[in-house]
């Protein structure tokens, strides 16, 4: 889906960096630095200003949201759809038991990376990539699995390691 060569380079960087990335923010989670919110919200509206989303698109192709029933609710009203007939043609029970699509990529996103229902998209879709949010120590997990599907949270964790080591 990235249709930027520079993202693809650093997406793939930040797989064949697994291992050190891994390692990285598992020392930071067992640091718990006291400024880390603000240096990872520093470091996101930063790596924004350089990465374009829509030039992207991975978190859509690879990265299915786990869906709330609230979530369900706004995306059906918005597509003029009841709950029930947007759960039977979209949705589906995982392995957990959460509601994920039935299918990737997400049905909602168009050839061009445009969501087709960007105002009532999933929570878990506002606030991806997850990187400028409180209590980041607890969010390392997610932003680790992050660095191989977004670019701008492997620019990210990159700030990071330059900060923090």
């Amino acid at each position: 889906m990235i249709f930027n060569e520079r993202y693809t380079v650093l997406v793939n960087k930040a797989r064949k960096d697994k291992a050190l990335n891994r390692k990285f923010l598992d020392k930071l989670k067992k640091l718990k630095p006291a400024n880390l919110d603000s240096q990872c919200s520093k470091l996101h509206d930063e790596v924004f200003q350089q990465i374009d989303c829509l030039q992207c698109g991975n978190c859509c192709a690879i990265a299915g949201p786990r869906l709330l029933g609230k979530d369900i609710d706004r995306m059906a009203k918005g597509m003029k759809l009841r709950p029930a007939e947007f759960t039977t043609t979209y949705v589906r029970t995982d392995e957990d038991g959460d509601y994920v699509f039935k299918r990737m990529p997400c049905p909602m996103l168009k050839e061009d990376n445009y969501c087709c229902i960007y105002n009532d998209r999933p929570n878990a879709c506002r606030e991806f990539p997850h990187t400028n949010q409180s209590k980041m120590h607890n969010k390392l997990e997610i932003t680790f699995q992050n660095t191989m599907i977004c670019p701008a949270v492997a620019l990210v964790v990159e700030g990071l390691r330059k900060i923090y080591l």
